[in-house]
């Protein structure tokens, strides 16, 4: 259940049956010839709503701008600092677990966003641990990446074995391909492209990898992949969700 959709009732009653919410996290950027500007964002929440779908959880809204500077030479990629992402995401939790939430599962579509998130969490732990009169707060926080399950990296294997790289894959540009196929796009790229290195700014990642993608094939992507790609990681990722919001 999405939490935009409900009203303040709704959501009232939900927190006396559960503390736990999904919160999807992506970013704004490019992703290569044929990939969407969306695609981390649009990954993260399909399959937050498919894993809130399976276990019940109340799912927030998207947060689909992340920390992208690296990616702000090509056009339309958007970025906050990891400091302004921190006090969105200390705030969010903040605002939320007021009315009694504990437990924030995010589902994260974008490596560049782990850091700062994990930092993020840590300014949310200080605020609940610093308020007058407990030491010991009851708030808890995971962020999980829906391409480091089990499942989700023995299908990768299958599917696109040393093709798949580590930005613009056909693993997350399948899932986008099956969200929404009337934005399927179609470009001409080299096989595979230029292998991970290590980069700073946005300017030395667009002089090492001049077409976005990193060591990626992303014309091996299918919408009928991308299906498979979800209700894979919702599988995985809703028994993660469970065992977190059992925690004691």
């Amino acid at each position: 259940m999405n939490l935009h959709l409900q009203t303040w009732r709704e959501v009232e009653a939900y927190l006396t049956r559960s503390k736990g919410v999904i919160l999807p996290i992506g970013s704004t950027e490019q992703h290569g010839p044929n990939g969407l500007i969306g695609t981390d964002a649009i990954c993260a929440e399909v399959i937050a709503r498919g894993v809130g779908d399976k276990t019940g959880a109340m799912v927030g809204p998207t947060i689909n701008v992340g920390m992208a500077q690296h990616h702000l030479a090509f056009a339309g990629s958007m970025t906050l600092r990891p400091s302004t992402l921190i006090a969105l995401i200390h705030d969010y939790l903040t605002s939320l677990a007021r009315h009694g939430f504990e437990r924030f599962y995010f589902i994260n579509g974008h490596g560049g966003n782990v850091a700062t998130v994990t930092a993020a969490f840590s300014e949310v732990y200080a605020t609940a641990s610093m308020r007058p009169g407990t030491n010991a707060p009851s708030v808890r926080c995971r962020l999980k990446n829906w391409w480091e399950s089990a499942g989700v990296k023995a299908l990768s294997r299958e599917l696109f074995a040393d093709r798949e790289g580590s930005h613009a894959t056909p693993s997350e540009v399948s899932v986008t391909f099956y969200a929404h196929p009337e934005a399927i796009k179609h470009a001409a790229m080299q096989p595979v492209s230029s292998k991970a290195r290590d980069f700073a700014d946005a300017d030395d990642y667009r002089r090492l990898f001049p077409d976005g993608r990193i060591g990626s094939d992303p014309s091996l992507a299918k919408p009928e992949h991308g299906k498979r790609f979800v209700e894979t990681a919702v599988e995985d990722i809703a028994e993660d969700y469970l065992a977190f919001v059992g925690q004691a």
